[in-house]
C-alpha cells in the first residue's frame, strides 16, 4: 500500500507533487499520464515520464492519460455527431427548452427537447429556435407514450418530419406504438449494397427489460402492415424496418425524477445490457446502452461507465441551470436541495393507471395533495359521489375553485388539443372526474415553470436524489450558486469529473491511497 498522507513540502526547485494539493494538480492534468514515484525524499505524483524514470526513482504505481472524450463509446460519438459521450434527458414541458438544447449543440453536445405535455404550438416554436439557433448540430426531441393522448404522440412525431429531426428520445412507453415505428421506418433506405441506411435515430429510454426487448428487436409486422396499409410508409420501408432494432441506443433508466421505476442503477444497467447482449447476438446489430437515473456528480457518471456503460444522461441537474425552462424560484428551490428531499406523487399523463412520477417534497405540498386525489379517484365512482364536505374543502384548499369551472376550463382545453378525450368522458363521470383532478396535476407544473407566488405551495417540479447529491459536490465552488449554473459547463465538469475519478480508481487498483484533498474533482477549485 502506498500512501500520500502528511508528506511535508520540499523545496520551490522540487519537480515531484508530494503535498496534496500539487498532487490534486497533477490528477487533474488528465492529458498527461500520472506516475506515483518514490525517491530518496520520500513519494510524490508527476506527470513528466522523465522524471518518473530518472535515477533513484521507482514507479509504484502509474495511470495514463484520460481526457473525457475518451469516455464510453466512441460508436455513439460517432452516430450522434458530438464531442462526449453525454446526452442530457428531455425534462417534460420545454423545460429541457430550446436554449437548453441550443447552449449544448453549439459545444457539441447531445440535448434533448422537452416536448412532453407541449401544445403543438410550442413544439413547433421549440424545435424552429432550435433548427435556426443551431443549425446542422446535433440534438434530439422527446416523444413520450401517451396513452391517454395519442393525438399528442402522433402531433409530436409530424413536427419531428416536417424540421428534419434526425434523433428522438422515446420515454414512458409500455409498448410500441404505430408513431414511434412511422418515425423509425420514414428514416429508413436502401444503401449501394442493400442494407438499411438509418437516417432517423431513436434513443428509447426504459427501465424494464421487457420493454427494452421491444426496441432491441425490429418493429412488429403487423405495426408495419398497418402503417402500410393507411399509406404511412411505404412497402419498401416496412421491408427495411424488418431487418433493423427499432432503437440506436438504449437509455437504462433507474431512479430518477419523473417517470421512474426507482430501480438501482447497478442493477438495471447490469440487466439491461445482459439483455442487449442475448438479444443482439441473435440479429448482429449493435445497440448501445447508457445510464440514466441518480447521474448528478463525476463519481456516479465514473461508476456508470466502469459498469460499461456507452454513455451517460443527466436531468434533474440540467432544471437547475440558467437556460432551462424552470422558474427562477424553482431553481433556486432546487438548489437546496438534498438527497431525501423527493417523493412520489400521481403523474399527469398516467393518472389512470396509477403510475407516479418523483418529485421535490422540499417547500411544496404537491405530493401530497396528489396522492388525495387519487386516493378519491380509486375510491369514488364520479364528482358527485364524493362526500359534500370532502368536496368543499378541495375546492377551497386544493383547486381554489369550484369543481364545475374546472370542468368547463378542462372541456376547452381538450376541444382544441384532443377532443377525443372529451368524447371519452361523455356519460361516464370516473373518466369526467379524473380529467378534473388532471387538471390539477397538469397545471401544478404550469405553476412551477412560471414561478406563480399564489401557488407556491402547489408546485409540481420533477426531481430525482441527484439534485442533492450535485448540490454537494458544487458547494463552495464557484458553480454552487444556480445562477452560475451554465448546463454545457455543468455538462463538461461532470465528465472531466468522471475522467478525474477514472484515473483514481485505476490508482486505487494499484495499491495508492490519496489525500482527501484529492479525492474528488472540484469545478474552478485550484489548489
Amino acid at each position: 500500500m502506498v500512501t500520500l498522507l502528511d508528506i511535508p513540502l520540499l523545496s520551490r526547485g522540487d519537480v515531484l507533487a508530494r503535498t496534496p494539493d500539487a498532487a490534486y494538480a497533477v490528477l487533474a492534468d488528465l492529458d498527461q499520464p500520472v506516475y506515483v514515484v518514490r525517491d530518496g525524499d520520500g513519494v510524490g505524483l508527476t506527470g513528466d515520464g522523465s522524471v518518473a524514470r530518472r535515477p533513484g526513482t521507482a514507479v509504484l504505481a502509474a495511470a495514463g492519460p484520460l481526457p473525457p472524450r475518451q469516455l464510453g463509446s466512441a460508436a455513439y460519438r460517432r452516430a450522434h455527431g458530438v464531442e462526449l459521450a453525454y446526452q442530457t434527458g428531455a425534462m417534460a414541458h420545454g423545460l429541457a427548452s430550446a436554449e437548453m438544447v441550443v447552449a449544448l449543440a453549439r459545444v457539441g453536445l447531445l440535448g434533448s427537447f422537452g416536448a412532453a405535455g407541449l401544445v403543438s404550438a410550442k413544439v413547433d416554436a421549440g424545435l424552429a429556435t432550435i433548427t435556426r439557433e443551431a443549425p446542422g448540430r446535433p440534438f434530439a426531441c422527446n416523444l413520450i407514450h401517451s396513452p391517454s393522448e395519442p393525438a399528442m404522440e402522433r402531433s409530436t412525431v409530424d413536427l419531428c418530419l416536417r424540421y428534419g429531426v434526425r434523433c428522438v428520445e422515446a420515454s414512458a412507453f409500455l409498448e410500441l406504438t404505430p408513431e414511434v415505428v412511422r418515425y423509425r421506418a420514414l428514416g429508413l433506405s436502401a444503401g449501394a449494397d442493400g442494407r438499411p441506411q438509418i437516417a432517423h435515430q431513436v434513443i428509447a429510454k426504459v427501465s424494464r427489460t421487457e420493454v427494452a426487448q421491444l426496441f432491441l428487436r425490429p418493429a412488429p409486422a403487423a405495426l408495419l402492415r398497418g402503417l402500410v396499409e393507411r399509406g404511412a410508409i411505404t412497402t419498401e420501408q416496412a421491408r427495411l424496418a424488418a431487418l433493423v432494432p427499432m432503437a440506436d441506443d438504449i437509455t437504462a433508466e433507474a431512479d430518477s425524477g419523473g417517470h421512474t421505476d426507482r430501480r438501482p442503477m447497478p442493477v438495471l444497467l447490469g440487466e439491461i445490457l445482459r439483455v442487449r447482449d442475448e438479444v443482439c447476438a441473435g440479429h448482429g446489430h449493435a445497440v448501445r446502452v447508457g445510464a440514466a437515473g441518480g447521474i448528478g456528480t463525476p463519481a456516479a457518471a465514473a461508476a456508470a461507465f466502469a459498469m460499461g456503460a456507452d454513455y451517460v444522461v443527466t436531468g434533474s441537474i440540467n432544471q437547475a441551470c440558467v437556460e432551462s425552462g424552470q422558474s427562477d424560484a424553482v431553481k433556486r428551490l432546487l438548489g437546496a436541495a438534498d438527497v431525501t428531499d423527493c417523493d412520489m406523487a400521481p403523474s399527469s399523463d398516467m393518472f389512470e393507471l396509477g403510475v407516479d412520477v418523483q418529485v421535490l417534497r422540499r417547500g411544496t405540498l404537491f405530493p401530497s395533495r396528489a396522492r388525495r386525489l387519487f386516493e378519491l379517484y380509486r375510491r369514488h365512482n364520479g364528482i358527485d359521489d364524493i362526500p359534500v364536505a370532502e368536496r368543499a374543502d378541495l375546492e377551497r384548499t386544493v383547486f381554489r375553485r369550484g369543481l364545475d369551472a374546472v370542468w368547463s376550463d378542462t372541456v376547452a382545453y381538450f376541444s382544441a388539443r384532443d377532443p377525443e378525450q372529451i368524447a371519452r368522458a361523455e356519460g361516464n363521470p370516473k373518466r369526467r372526474m379524473a380529467l378534473v383532478f388532471r387538471w390539477y396535476l397538469g397545471q401544478s407544473s404550469g405553476w412551477a415553470a412560471t414561478g406563480d407566488p399564489e401557488r407556491a405551495a402547489d408546485y409540481q417540479v420533477w426531481c430525482g436524489a441527484a439534485m442533492g447529491a450535485c448540490n454537494a459536490w458544487l458547494r463552495g465552488t464557484p458553480l454552487e450558486p444556480v445562477e452560475r449554473r451554465g448546463v454545457a459547463a455543468l455538462a463538461q465538469h461532470v465528465m472531466r469529473g468522471a475522467a478525474y475519478q477514472s484515473r483514481l480508481a485505476t490508482l486505487r487498483a494499484g495499491g495508492v491511497t490519496l489525500p482527501a484533498r484529492c479525492a474528488t474533482y472540484r469545478p474552478g477549485v485550484r489548489p
